[in-house]
């Protein structure tokens, strides 16, 4: 896949997934949450240019810490989602302003990232970020789905989980299924 494509993929990936995760949604446990995640990095692993050929190590180095960004903002974001049980026992998430902030702090890293590469003239390549997405959103999503089954196994699963900096249990407005 040309870069263009990979680039118009990943902002279309990030676009609607920042969409989804912004309103309240319930949470299927028994889904392939797994799936797009696959699919993105068996898309970036097909590509040759991943690694510069004329920088092997710096842009190894570069792509190593891509996916350690990748893994802890996948961490962060979904322990910053509130996550909670309504009555009718339907798990149901909705991300915090506390994950907009891991989005904001996880793109500066990336920004910065990309200007460490060109300063080091290491070429860098879309199926990298692409990587790095996909390793976030299976981390966020594998959390994500761990913690609303151990809300379906807990003995008084009833009122909201907190999130991080989350003050209060409110009740958040189920917007269109």
């Amino acid at each position: 896949m040309s870069g263009l494509v990979n680039a118009l993929l990943i902002v279309a990936v990030v676009v609607v997934v920042i969409v989804r995760q912004f309103r309240a949604r319930p949470v299927n446990t028994g889904r392939r949450w797994w799936l797009l995640p696959a699919v993105l990095a068996v898309v970036a692993l097909r590509e040759p240019a991943i690694l510069d050929a004329h920088h092997r190590t710096e842009s190894a180095l570069l792509l190593g810490t891509e996916l350690l960004v990748g893994l802890g903002m996948g961490a962060a974001w979904a322990w910053t989602t509130k996550i909670w049980t309504e009555p009718d026992g339907v798990v149901w998430t909705k991300s915090t302003k506390a994950s907009g902030m891991v989005w904001l702090g996880g793109l500066l890293l990336r920004v910065g990232l990309f200007a460490l590469g060109a300063a080091l003239g290491v070429h860098q390549d879309s199926s990298a970020l692409m990587l790095g997405l996909a390793i976030l959103l299976g981390v966020r999503s594998g959390i994500l789905v761990w913690r609303a089954q151990s809300l379906h196994t807990a003995p008084s699963a009833g009122g909201p989980a907190r999130a991080y900096r989350d003050g209060m249990a409110r009740v958040t407005r189920k917007e269109g299924v």
